[in-house]
């Protein structure tokens, strides 16, 4: 088995597509599908969720985050702190007896693959004095008006992976990559990236209750 994948971390915000703003913002940068598995991925019995981080809150609320969105699916799903708490990564064969535990045919792993930081700038302007008639507008010249200086704001943007991995077969069925722009609820950052991820699936007919 090739889970010892897990080897990275989440971002804080993250793992959790661009609006600027303050808003997280999600969008599926690229995905592929295993064109050959021959897997019967819609019939999957348990997904075991693994969020690939040494933080506990955040790898708990993901886990859970995801679990509850397949299932609102129709797809069984367990988080993986259930059956290593422990954080960081873990050695292959804890990670063969998690699975083995949790009765899962298929695991989810997401990790973080980038963060980058983009400055949008709003240029400065004049806002002149109001004036009436030629002698009004003659003299505002001579004052000016009212200076708004540019405003710089700097944002962060993390991309993160998620894959969808048959056990069983020791396959990839899936992997998609995620932008996540500026997340400021992190809760919902998290809720809006597990949507994401399983309307994906949806999509390409892989999940299926």
């Amino acid at each position: 088995m090739k889970l010892s994948i897990i080897r990275a971390r989440l971002p804080v915000a993250a793992v959790v597509v661009a609006l600027i703003g303050g808003c997280a913002t999600k969008r599926i940068v690229t995905q592929w599908s295993n064109p050959n598995y021959a897997g019967p991925a819609q019939a999957f019995k348990r997904i075991l969720v693994i969020a690939a981080t040494d933080q506990t809150a955040l790898r708990r609320n993901f886990e859970d985050a995801m679990v509850a969105r397949l299932k609102a699916a129709g797809v069984d799903a367990v988080p993986s702190y259930r059956y290593f708490p422990e954080n960081g990564k873990v050695p292959e064969p804890r990670l063969k007896e998690a699975v083995q535990k949790s009765g899962a045919d298929a695991a989810m792993i997401t990790r973080l693959i980038g963060v980058t930081r983009r400055t949008e700038v709003t240029p400065g302007y004049y806002d002149p004095f109001p004036a009436f008639g030629l002698y009004g507008w003659y003299a505002s010249a001579w004052y000016g008006g009212f200076y708004v200086p540019p405003r710089v704001y700097r944002y962060p943007v993390f991309f993160s992976e998620t894959t969808l991995y048959d056990v069983v077969k020791d396959e990839v069925v899936w992997t998609g990559t995620i932008r996540t722009v500026d997340p400021e609820e992190i809760d919902e950052a998290i809720d809006d990236y597990a949507s994401t991820v399983v309307a994906a699936l949806q999509e390409k007919n892989l999940l299926r209750g």
